[in-house]
């Protein structure tokens, strides 16, 4: 299994000096959250793009994450009827797959 992350390029690059991913999402660190957020496949990412990234116009990549030896937990959030998985750690970029560049739709292209 894979799960995914959406991140701002300039977040992925830090965390590629430093050997580990530290954000939970848009604007909130792990520090401040307690887990990084995620998503289980491209599905469920949809969503979370729509609700919360279709706006972001700074570079986004898509890091795919092999959860194997990770603090990974499905988990359902307040307000949700998903789960989604929460990692309960920094990420370390070795468990990074791979780091895609990542285009939120334009409203013409939904």
């Amino acid at each position: 299994m894979t799960i995914l992350h959406l991140a701002l390029a300039r977040d992925w690059e830090a965390a590629r000096e430093t050997g580990e991913y530290r954000v939970s999402t848009l604007g909130r660190t792990f520090d401040d959250v307690g887990f990084i957020h995620a998503c289980t496949g491209h599905e469920q990412l949809r969503g979370v793009v729509e609700r919360f990234y279709r706006h972001v116009t700074d570079p986004l990549v898509l890091l795919s994450v092999d959860p194997a030896g990770l603090d990974v937990r499905l988990e359902v959030p307040p307000g949700s009827q998903e789960a989604f998985p929460h990692l309960y750690q920094p990420l370390p970029v070795t468990a990074v797959t791979s780091a895609l560049p990542f285009s939120p739709p334009t409203p013409a292209s939904r």
